[in-house]
Order: C-alpha cells, then structure tokens, then sequence
C-alpha cells in the first residue's frame, strides 16, 4: 500500500507539471521509476498506460477553460501517436543494459533543454501575423515527438509544445491545452506498442494505477494553474530536477568517486538555483511590463473612442486631448 501511495504522489507530482508547461509527466514519471530499479522498457510502458486516463482528464479540463484548438489536435496528435507506435515497438525489443542508459540520455537532454528553454525565453505577448503552422509542418513535428516519447518515457510536450511556441502562431495557452488534448492518442497507441512487444505479465499494475490516481487528482488543478503560475520558475526547476537525476543514473555505469559525483551534483544544484533566481525576476519585469503595455492599450483605445464621439458631435471636448486629467 505504501509503495501504491508512493506512485500516486509521483504521478500527482507529474501531472502538475506537465498540465501547467505542457510537458514533463512522462520524463518525469519516468525519470523516477528508473531510480527505483525499474527497467526502461517497463517504466516507459507504465507511464504511457497511466497517462491514457490522465491525458483524458487533462484534455477535457483544458476544453472547458477553452484551451484547445481541435484542428491542432488533430493534425499534430495522429502522426503523434504513430511515431509513438513505433518508438515502443522498438524499446521493448531492446536488451535491458542498452535501453537504460539509452533512456536516461534521452530524458537527460530533455532536462537540460527545459531548464534552458524556460530560464532563457522573455515573456512574450505578442503572435507573429501569420496563418497557423500547417499539416506539411505538424507531421514531421509529430512524427518525431511521439517516437522521442516512447523512446524515452517522455518527451512529447518538451518537442512539440516548445517547438509551437516558438512559432509564435498560437496563443500559449492553446498551445499548452491542444498539446495535452493531443497527448491521449500518443498515450494509446504507445501502450498498444508495449503491451504488443512487452505483454501484459512484464506491466507492474501497481505502478500504473499509482500514477493514474495522481494524474486524474492532478489534472483539473494544473489546467487552472497554467494561467496563474510563475511557468519559468516552475519549468526551470522542473528540468533542473531531470538533469540531477538521469545524471545520477548515469554514473551507476561508471567508476566515478563519491566525491566526484557529489561535486557534480553540487555544481548542477547551483546552476539550477541561479537560472531560477534569473528566470523569476525576468518573470517579474516581463510581467509588469506586458501589464503596462495593457493599460497604455486600453487608454489609447478611450482615447480613440472619444475623438470619435467628439467628431460626431456626441461628447465635450475629452479632457485627455487637452492634457488635463481624465
């Protein structure tokens, strides 16, 4: 029972994350699994299960707050769920001492790319005008997504959300909510490729419902924390925690010295510490900044209004045009 509870926490845990970035619960999901001994094949496989009723619930809840753009949905989620196929079609037929270091690598780069993808990246309020990534570029963005997320017990949100955003051609928030809508097709078929190539005796069942129970419980909260958290921080501490941790699976391969390895650890925990420190107080300045910006489009917007009224012979003089106070 203990070790059940263990897994809902992880899997509550995830889903935050991964809700409020989109990305994260199967890195990180997976991540902890490989540290408790787990092999990669069957931690990828567990997590994909789970996810098939957390990305249920976390899709319908970012319907309900309207961020879902369904077209997107579809066009990323179905070429998606066939690169996730075939990526877990081809771990489960790889030998064990092959795909953990294999995985760990995978879910190591993807550390490092969240932390520095979030550290890095100024808040943003504007979209670029133009018309909205078509399917000639969201196939190859699935394709390569969902075959990175089966390889590697994660990775869908970290590629495909991350690369969209870049874009620049959909509102984040719809960014985040189509992404994770997406996600249930990735989930199912990757869980097809596993259960095909792995079988039902090789699924820890507990592991599965641990981390479903979390991610259900988790999920409606972080749809509504998207819009309210400080995603910077939370992203670059997120990834600062993958980056510790696969590098801590890592050197069970080699022959470094406690004291080298604890001289490592010591030196990514500062990194992380100061990116956060720097990716929160730009959090503050952007914000303010995008608030001021808002506020100056509002009175420009008055202002506007009232020449017209004046125009027409509707309204007095506006006291802003004669630089009084309004």
């Amino acid at each position: 029972m203990t070790r059940f509870l263990v897994f809902v926490l992880v899997g509550l845990g995830a889903q935050l994350v991964d809700g409020s970035l989109g990305m994260a619960f199967g890195v990180t999901a997976t991540t902890l699994l490989l540290t408790s001994g787990v092999t990669a094949a069957v931690a990828s496989a567990s997590v994909h299960l789970a996810e098939i009723g957390s990305t249920l619930v976390s899709g319908v809840a970012h319907w309900r707050f309207q961020n879902v753009d369904w077209k997107l949905v579809v066009r990323l989620g179905v070429p998606g769920a066939v690169g996730a196929f075939v990526g877990a079609s081809l771990l489960s037929r790889l030998s064990t001492d092959v795909a953990a270091p294999w995985t760990s690598a995978i879910l190591l780069v993807l550390g490092v790319y969240i932390v520095l993808r979030f550290a890095t990246t100024a808040i943003d309020g504007q979209l670029a005008a133009r018309p909205p990534l078509r399917k000639r570029a969201l196939v190859p963005l699935g394709l390569t997504a969902g075959f990175i997320d089966a390889t590697g017990g994660g990775g869908w949100g970290p590629v495909a959300t991350s690369t969209l955003l870049s874009a620049k051609r959909t509102e984040p928030r719809k960014v985040i909510g189509s992404v994770s809508a997406s996600e249930f097709l990735v989930a199912v078929f990757a869980s097809l490729g596993f259960l095909i190539g792995l079988g039902n005796e090789a699924i820890d069942w507990a592991v599965v419902g641990g981390l479903l129970a979390g991610g259900v419980v988790a999920a409606p909260l972080a749809a509504w924390l998207v819009k309210h958290l400080p995603v910077p921080l939370l992203g670059t501490g997120a990834g600062g925690l993958l980056v510790l941790t696969n590098v801590r699976t890592l050197f069970k391969q080699t022959d470094l010295t406690a004291g080298a390895r604890f001289a490592v650890y010591g030196g990514i925990v500062a990194v992380v510490v100061a990116l956060g420190t720097y990716a929160f107080r730009r959090w503050r300045r952007d914000s303010a900044r995008l608030a001021e910006e808002s506020v100056e489009t509002v009175d420009d917007r008055e202002l506007a209004e009232l020449e017209a009224a004046e125009l027409q012979g509707a309204a007095p003089r506006s006291p802003l045009r004669e630089g009084g106070a309004p």
